[in-house]
């Protein structure tokens, strides 16, 4: 979910270059997900927008920095729609989404009714844009009607407009409050310090354009992303973090910092260290390269990378297959497989020699000193 940093870079980008602008030309295209799920298509979306002229743009759009590969290509991968208005220069935008968790619905209203409008009219007070509701008497009010772990309750938009997990972890961090405790278990002095925490890193944030590189050192953003590595994740003064899963989300916090101080709600579960970190930026995954056996003369067998393929695409599904793993094995230059089990591999070892006349090729080390 884009959290409200995200949110403020697109509109002040998007505020910046199509503001007064007419759209010349519209595209999009009918993904049942994008624009289905909100009730209309990208035939539709296309009719609607054609012609129209932006006066301001609403709060309500997602920014995604792009990579230089991503930069040179457009439209970019993913898109969804993408727009060209009229005039010199013209500005293109396009909106994308690989994961098609987004959605994009017309709404029929003036620009200044937006949020009094649906959706937009079911979120709670925005911590930036709506400092008049959004204060301390509202923080308890809300916390003391509800009867769930912390961070569940501020990650709920009806209570809150823009925060995102990293938002939530990082303002129950400020605060030194425990994510899993009760929302009804905290004291006034509490409260305030959550209402304080969450104001001031939605508006730091905000301020900084979500330009994380420009975050402010003491924040856990800067320390949290080591989860699932080798180098586990710690604050500066060697504390280790701790994860554990509330309200369906990951979490991190300091247990030295964030200490409990009521009741919390059970079943909690955290998760080990050497776990994956759902929060990490996706990675590629790559092939599995062999390892070349040496020959007697020291030569290493050519390498197959193709034939190793199929089996790389497949490697994600196969973690939970309970049948042994076939392994690639060369035979006067194609590629065949067979099941590595320690069956066949007795089965090769006692052959010997009868093996190298049939295949042809030469015993590897390994096999030689196993004679």
């Amino acid at each position: 979910m884009p959290e409200i940093a995200e949110v403020a870079r697109c509109v002040h980008f998007l505020r910046q270059h199509l503001v007064g602008k007419k759209i010349s030309k519209i595209q999009a295209v009918d993904d049942n997900n994008v624009f289905g799920k909100a009730g209309t298509t990208g035939s539709a979306f296309e009719k609607a927008l054609e012609g129209r002229t932006n006066d301001r743009t609403a709060y309500t759009n997602y920014y995604k920095k792009m990579n230089p590969e991503e930069q040179e290509q457009w439209p970019p991968k993913y898109w969804k729609f993408q727009l060209e208005t009229e005039g010199s220069p013209a500005v293109r935008i396009a909106f994308t989404d690989p994961r098609r968790f987004g959605r994009v619905r017309l709404v029929d209203c003036p620009g200044d009714q937006i949020r009094k409008t649906s959706p937009l009219v079911e979120n709670g007070p925005d911590p930036i844009v709506d400092k008049d509701m959004f204060t301390e008497q509202y923080m308890k009010d809300k916390m003391r009607k509800k009867h769930v772990p912390l961070k569940a309750f501020i990650l709920d938009q009806a209570i809150i407009s823009g925060i995102g997990n990293w938002v939530a972890d990082e303002s129950l961090y400020q605060a030194r409050l425990h994510p899993e405790q009760y929302c009804d278990d905290f004291t006034d002095e509490e409260i305030k310090r959550l209402h304080d925490s969450i104001t001031d890193v939605c508006q730091t944030a905000c301020d900084l354009l979500a330009d994380s590189d420009q975050f402010p050192d003491h924040w856990l953003f800067n320390h949290r992303w080591g989860k699932g590595k080798k180098i586990s994740s710690a604050l500066p003064n060697g504390e280790k973090l701790a994860f554990i899963t509330v309200g369906g989300r990951t979490s991190c916090y300091a247990p030295s910092l964030q200490k409990k101080t009521g009741l919390v709600a059970p079943g909690i579960k955290e998760e080990p260290l050497e776990n994956g970190d759902s929060e990490e930026k996706p990675k590629k995954s790559r092939a599995r390269k062999p390892k070349a056996q040496e020959s007697d003369d020291g030569e290493a067998p050519a390498k197959k990378t193709e034939a190793r393929k199929p089996q790389a695409e497949a490697a994600d599904d196969d973690d939970d297959d309970p049948r042994p793993r076939k392994k690639s094995k060369v035979k006067n230059g194609d590629v065949k497989t067979e099941p590595s089990t320690s069956k066949s591999k007795t089965k090769d070892k006692s052959n010997g020699s009868a093996a190298e006349s049939d295949t042809g090729r030469r015993r590897s080390a390994r096999l030689s000193r196993g004679a």
